[in-house]
């Protein structure tokens, strides 16, 4: 690919954020704020999901599998 395609991209990228977050109409230190509370929350939320998510599915497949009287694993 083209660096510059993929500059272009990347701007446009971040310019459809801004019109749909409406960050376009702060002040430089507010979107600064702004896009600091942003990415900690989306972190946040992702960090969850990868620690949380796995051991909630497990539990899930165990307490499905109990109930439709699959055999344990170790059980074999």
């Amino acid at each position: 690919m083209d660096v510059k395609r993929v500059k272009d991209y990347l701007y446009w990228l971040y310019y459809q954020y801004q019109l749909v977050t409406c960050s376009y109409v702060l002040e430089p230190w507010e979107q600064s704020m702004f896009h600091t509370i942003t990415v900690t929350v989306l972190a946040m939320v992702v960090y969850t999901a990868y620690v949380f998510v796995p051991i909630h599915v497990r539990l899930a497949l165990q307490f499905f599998s109990q109930i439709f009287g699959s055999q344990p694993q170790g059980a074999v």
